[in-house]
């Protein structure tokens, strides 16, 4: 059965998304997606379910991550992709066209040729719970799909808006597994929270690191002479040699209430807050966005 501790073939973004739609591990999670792929809403009767887990949506070398909670019955686990299809993704898609680091503002299915730029979206549970309410367990299960994610991103992660209380409370413990240092006690989460995670030590990248070698090559042994051994072999090589970008030396979370209908109608999250929140993150990662209105 495949899960979030079968994590062979994830080397990239791709593999990793394609390990998670497979992922079978929670079986409330999994009856319940299927479920309702199956009955579907009459609006949506003529249509295809995807009705597996739903991997994050955006580029691979993004340098800002937004992290929601889990997809909605009739958004993701429909559509297939993250924040699509449902009043949540409306709200946020629109706030990020309007701050220019999204092609448009709507996003209704996986083909509707929407393109982010510079920004990632997933969520710290990738199948659609009932009643939009992952167990914690379900949640912990989930979380190495999420340190998983974090690391290959870390070269280029700068910053990340966390949506909601339980997005903050998934994201800190998978950020430390991830190798950033959380701060103790744990930062609370509120909306404006802005809080820096420091990367964790590093390997002195002057360090002696093994670098494939074809052909015949001469290797070093005790005292000035060297012996030619044919076929690939390993040669310590210091200094320059390609060494994994251990990526900034910190990334700044951004609280921010979650895009929910219930935050949104009643006001507590308006578009104006979204979009302060989103700009300013935006600005920690290095990206251009555009001014809005207030």
């Amino acid at each position: 059965m495949a899960g979030p501790t079968d994590l062979v073939g994830s080397t990239d973004l791709a593999g990793l998304d394609a390990r998670i739609a497979d992922c079978r591990a929670c079986p409330r999670l999994v009856a319940w997606r299927e479920e309702v792929a199956g009955t579907k809403r009459a609006a949506f009767a003529d249509q295809t379910y995807w009705g597996r887990p739903v991997p994050g949506f955006g580029p691979a070398d993004a340098s800002l991550l937004v992290v929601g909670l889990a997809p909605a019955a009739h958004g993701g686990n429909r559509t297939g992709r993250m924040f699509t299809g449902d009043r949540s993704g409306d709200v946020l898609y629109a706030a990020l066209h309007e701050v220019g680091l999204a092609s448009r503002g709507t996003s209704v299915s996986a083909d509707d040729g929407l393109e982010l730029y510079g920004v990632r979206v997933t969520s710290p549970v990738h199948c659609a719970p009932p009643a939009n309410k992952p167990t914690p367990e379900e949640r912990d299960t989930c979380r190495p799909w999420l340190v998983r994610e974090l690391g290959l991103l870390r070269p280029t992660l700068r910053a990340v808006v966390v949506l909601g209380a339980f997005g903050w409370q998934a994201a800190l413990p998978a950020f430390a597994a991830a190798g950033w240092t959380v701060p103790r006690p744990r930062p609370v989460f509120t909306h404006g929270a802005r809080v820096a995670l420091v990367r964790g030590t590093e390997p002195d990248r002057t360090d002696s690191v093994s670098v494939p070698v074809s052909g015949s090559a001469s290797v070093p042994v005790s005292g000035p002479a060297s012996v030619p051994v044919p076929g690939p072999v390993s040669v310590p090589v210091s200094g320059s040699a390609s060494v994994p970008d251990p990526g900034p030396a910190s990334v700044e979370l951004f609280g921010c209430f979650h895009v929910s209908q219930r935050n949104t109608f009643t006001g507590r999250l308006t578009p104006a807050m979204l979009r302060e929140v989103l700009s300013a993150a935006a600005g920690s990662a290095g990206l251009t966005t555009r001014p809005t209105p207030g």
